[in-house]
């Protein structure tokens, strides 16, 4: 017999093929195949919102060829990604190709190996109708959004942008955070910290001043007045030990990657977009060389929300702990962890693991790039943590008590670091170091050695990262983990927000969009709404909810808005306000303005058409180059990420990461540079010089 087995990618179908031998012939659609028109809405309202779907302009030719080759075949099989987009693009296919969609020919893999691709194809299908409403349904919601508002925006603001479902509530998001910072008001307050040392003991430790005369609520000093009072009363002060309470605390390992939370820790870890590590697990999964091995798919599937994992892979991650770590890191069962709110339609799939236990990090190393290097041992590392043995750590807290002020001081100290011997989440706080409490006895005296009272101020909330943002949308139930990538694109390549460094910024241009949205499409802008339309895509795909009703009631509420909008704004434009800056145009002396083009920022005349002066925008650091001299300047890599380089670029080349300060070597005269980090340090780049210290 011969048989066809079509996938979406290339590198998919080579991998499937090894595994699949001479009576299979796999070919590759090249990921979706129709979809509706570009130039029009594509979706009849009128006729229950019946989506009118072309063939793909570039996909005629490919199609003429899976037509041939499906007619030969004795069977075909469509081996699409397991998820809705996958099932959208088999549903198509099977439509081109004129198969019979009660044909059981729909296989899925979670993993590209051969147990996997065997399973897969011992188990064939009908297409989820269900599974592929669900897709539909989410295309036809997006069209209608984007199709209806990107023109009144077009009309109220400037041609060019777009408006969308999902996007305008994550830029909604950004806004309302931004907003937050800079409506902010610090509010002071001091903190007040003991030095001690127990008698027999030279190690000092720190503990903080908690209540007065010993009752439930804390102290809060807010100005400097009440710390000088606190200070009084402590004068002369004896520091008795009144409590000790000794504990054991148990620190159980986070469990395997979803889709959400690897794009969060690769954010943190390594700065990569939720774009760039999805398209990595991608390859990943489809199946990389590994030498004579062939091509091999090393993680399962990459778009879950599900924490399972199987039987067979948890005991084949506890032989590898024992045989490379020992047996007392081994954890003794199948350790299972629970989503929080309910599960989703994703929860189909494992988690994201290593599909063969042979391939740890090292030993496949030669065979992978860097960025697959760091994702692959991401994820590798987390699994095997999961499997491993809780972290034991020995706690002790105190009282203190000093003239009717308490003081509490509190450590801990790892006696077995379990999974943490391989893996430890990253976080956007820095954790510090953990410290040991010297031994005390209650009714012990303790030596004074300072007290540290310190004046602080309440901080603002964060701006977001892609890590935080992509933590907030799934709380609150906004789209998928497996859209965000896109969503963050959008924003960004449409100048609705920036980067600076990790943090997402609104432009003015996305505040004026977003406050023009929030004010007259409330729905489409508002988390609950978006959250409760993912509730109903998940009952579409489970056959619990009619999609064409769900559309019909989506539409109803819609139209309103936008006939009231259309009303409300008849003959009203929005003004984007010119970003003056301090540099004068040289052509006819006004200052310019900041513009932004298909390249970027850039400066204008205000002149124009007058005066057509342009030119690069400059930000001059207060340092001078090492090199030659001229003028530090700060730029942007692709990245957003900032750096810095002399005027002169390539007819100089000095660049470098670390910040040029206002301060002068003490050495040579040279402008200095700090780096940060754990340990951050100033220093000289004038060569020849040498001179480096400690400190920010």
């Amino acid at each position: 017999m011969s048989n066809l087995v079509i996938v979406e990618s290339p590198a998919k179908a080579k991998t499937i093929k090894k595994y699949l031998g001479p009576d299979f012939d796999v070919m590759a659609s090249l990921g979706h195949v129709r979809d509706l028109p570009e130039k029009s809405l594509g979706v009849n309202i009128e006729k229950d919102f019946k989506p009118m779907y072309l063939t793909i302009d570039d996909k005629q030719e490919l199609i003429g060829k899976m037509r041939k080759a499906s007619e030969k075949a004795d069977r075909v099989y469509l081996a699409t990604d397991p998820d809705r987009e996958g099932e959208a693009i088999s549903w198509h296919l099977a439509y081109l190709l004129g198969l019979d969609l009660n044909d059981e020919n729909r296989v899925t893999f979670d993993e590209i190996t051969q147990k996997g691709v065997k399973n897969g194809m011992s188990n064939p299908r009908r297409i989820d109708q269900n599974l592929f409403n669900a897709q539909q349904t989410r295309r036809i919601l997006d069209r209608i959004v984007g199709y209806k508002l990107s023109p009144f925006l077009w009309k109220k603001v400037k041609r060019g942008l777009s408006a969308g479902r999902v996007q305008s509530v994550v830029l909604r998001m950004i806004v309302e955070r931004e907003r937050e910072i800079q409506s902010f008001n610090p509010e002071e307050y001091w903190t007040l910290d003991a030095v001690l040392r127990a008698h027999g003991s030279q190690a000092t430790f720190k503990a903080r001043l908690k209540t007065k005369s010993l009752t439930d609520n804390e102290l809060g000093i807010t100005e400097k007045a009440q710390m000088d009072d606190v200070l009084k009363g402590l004068e002369g002060a004896k520091y008795i030990v009144k409590k000790i309470e000794n504990g054991e605390r148990r620190r159980v390992p986070e469990p395997p990657f979803i889709t959400s939370t690897l794009q969060q820790d690769a954010s943190r870890r390594f700065s990569f977009t939720a774009r760039k590590t999805m398209r990595i697990a991608q390859e990943l999964y489809e199946g990389i060389s590994l030498g004579e091995t062939g091509s091999t798919g090393l993680i399962t599937y990459m778009r879950t929300d599900s924490l399972r994992i199987s039987d067979e892979a948890h005991r084949a991650a506890q032989d590898y702990i024992a045989k490379t770590y020992g047996q007392k890191y081994v954890c003794k069962y199948n350790r299972s962890y629970r989503k929080k709110g309910a599960v989703s339609a994703q929860d189909a799939h494992e988690a994201i693991r290593p599909t063969n236990m042979e391939y740890d990090p090292e030993t496949i190393s030669q065979y992978l790039n860097a960025d697959q290097k760091k994702l692959y041992k991401l994820i590798w590392d987390r699994f095997i943590a999961s499997r491993m043995a809780d972290q034991i750590n020995e706690t002790v807290s105190a009282d203190i008590e000093a003239n009717g002020y308490e003081f509490r001081a509190s450590g801990y100290r790892v006696t077995f670091d379990g999974f943490s011997k391989l893996y430890n989440p990253a976080t956007d706080v820095k954790e510090e170091a953990p410290s040991m409490l010297p031994k005390m006895d209650e009714g012990d005296e303790l030596v004074l050695k300072d007290l540290k009272p310190e004046q602080k101020f309440t901080q603002p909330p964060l701006r977001y990262t892609e890590a935080a943002l992509i933590k907030a949308l799934e709380e609150n139930g906004i789209g998928r983990p497996s859209t965000y990538a896109p969503i963050i694109s959008t924003v960004l390549d449409r100048g609705y927000v920036e980067r600076e460094q990790k943090h997402l910024v609104p432009t003015q241009l996305g505040t004026i969009v977003s406050d023009l949205m929030t004010d007259q499409f409330p729905d489409i802008v508002d988390v609950g709404f978006s959250a409760d339309m993912e509730k109903n895509l998940d009952k579409i795909e489970e056959g619990k909810a009619d999609w064409v009703k769900t559309l019909s009631k989506f539409y109803k509420g819609f139209e309103k808005s936008l006939q009231k909008a259309e009303k409300e704004m008849d003959g009203r434009k929005l003004e984007i306000p010119a970003e003056e800056t301090d540099v004068i145009c040289e052509k006819c002396g006004r200052k310019m303005v900041v513009k932004t083009g298909k390249y970027g920022k850039f400066l204008a005349c205000p002149g124009f058409p007058e005066c057509r002066n342009t030119k690069k925008i400059q930000i001059e650091t207060s340092g001078k180059c090492p090199r030659c001299g001229g003028v530090i300047l700060q730029k942007k890599s692709a990245r957003g990420r900032v750096y810095y380089a002399c005027e002169k670029g390539k007819d100089c080349g000095f660049m470098t990461w670390d910040e040029p300060i206002a301060e002068k070597c003490p050495q040579c005269g040279s402008t200095l540079f700090r780096k940060k980090g754990r340990n951050p340090q100033v220093y000289c780049l004038k060569e020849g010089c040498g001179y480096t210290r400690q400190g920010k």
